[in-house]
């Protein structure tokens, strides 16, 4: 005699809507948060606004730049291949741009002090002197020291205005380099000496969640300023690759950004395709003009223009 046990079979369906080889089931996937935000965008907000020159500056506002000098190389090979003669041309292309732009205040990432590897002067005092913006101060982030060698890089801020009070802020260490942001007191006067602060930010070109630490660590200092802020930088992340990284920074510092899913890429410079290079400003400050990307390519990044006036 066969004993036949019958079990309840748990998560089949029946045989007749069971697939078959020749229908096969494509599996639902998701498709990440940059394809579903591009998805809720009209088309003609993902196309690439080209990049443009340096337009005139409304009446009272304050013009603010931020550029990644790429240590001074433009877009040739790594500095430690290019002569000084080279790098001090390069950083002349920067002051020629700086002519044409007019900025008042400029934030400065990738900018090195006296290194082996990048013609052993300090960059920004050099721009300091061929652009005539004459105060300034730096960051150097990075530091190491090989015996008659060394290295010097971080975030600097050159200003028209003096620079009332300065403080650099170095992230967290990590096996490839250590980045930060300075962030520096200034007064306007065509806003009744209004003091605002600016900050200069560089962020990790590598893993988000890195990123999100940084941003952490920018929260902690700037949370609970008593003046508008206005952050600039390089944030390596745009609205479509990693939105959460600038939401963090929007939300937590209350800032805005200025058209925030225009794509008006910045990186590369010969051919721009993402958008890491922002401003971001206070409620309490407008723009004036859109934060706009300048055609000049004086680094592997374009620099990025905007003016600000007071919201009220």
């Amino acid at each position: 005699m066969m004993l036949v046990l019958e079990f309840p079979l748990q998560g089949f369906c029946d045989p007749s809507t069971e697939p078959t080889l020749n229908e096969p089931q494509s599996p639902t996937i998701d498709p990440g948060p940059r394809e579903r935000i591009k998805r809720k965008l009209p088309k003609d907000l993902l196309r690439p606004k080209p990049p443009v020159r340096p337009g005139a500056k409304p009446d009272g506002a304050l013009r603010l730049m931020t550029l990644n000098l790429a240590h001074g190389r433009k877009r040739g090979p790594h500095q430690l291949l290019q002569r000084k003669p080279r790098l001090e041309r390069n950083l002349h292309l920067v002051g020629d741009l700086i002519d044409e732009a007019e900025p008042d205040v400029i934030a400065l990432q990738e900018a090195d002090g006296p290194s082996s590897w990048s013609g052993n002067f300090c960059h920004v005092s050099r721009l300091s002197e061929v652009s005539g913006l004459e105060h300034h101060y730096r960051g150097p982030h990075t530091q190491r020291n090989f015996g008659r060698l060394q290295l010097q890089c971080g975030t600097a801020i050159l200003s028209r205005l003096p620079i009332l009070q300065q403080q650099s802020v170095t992230f967290g260490q990590n096996w490839r380099d250590n980045k930060g942001f300075v962030v520096g007191e200034i007064q306007v006067p065509q806003w009744n000496d209004t003091t605002i602060l600016v900050a200069s930010v560089h962020l990790d070109f590598l893993a988000p969640q890195v990123r999100r630490r940084q941003v952490q660590q920018i929260i902690e200092v700037l949370g609970e300023r008593k003046h508008p802020l206005v952050l600039l930088g390089d944030l390596n992340c745009s609205a479509l690759e990693d939105p959460k990284t600038l939401q963090l920074l929007l939300h937590d510092l209350n800032l805005e950004a200025c058209d925030l899913h225009i794509h008006r890429p910045t990186y590369p410079s010969y051919r721009p395709l993402r958008r890491l290079d922002w401003i971001l400003a206070s409620p309490e400050l407008r723009f004036a003009n859109p934060a706009m990307p300048l055609e000049a390519q004086v680094s592997d990044h374009l620099a990025v223009l905007a003016d600000l006036v007071p919201a009220t």
